[in-house]
């Protein structure tokens, strides 16, 4: 097998992210076990940015 483009026909096999127990979005890495979204796995807290609008379960936070 060649490391070009028939490689990346493997690529969509098995998943990365999955849905996250704390937000609900599809963003938890099931490899590194944390959610890219909330940061649910890594840290108590929220990942949170003054430049974000998010949305936790539906619910929007300010």
């Amino acid at each position: 097998m060649s490391k070009g483009t028939p490689s990346f026909g493997k690529k969509g096999r098995s998943y990365t992210h999955i849905r996250c127990p704390r937000c609900g979005r599809h963003s938890y890495n099931a490899a590194k076990g944390y959610c890219a979204a909330c940061g649910y796995g890594r840290s108590k807290r929220m990942r949170r940015y003054s430049w974000m609008n998010k949305k936790v379960n539906r619910v929007r936070l300010r």
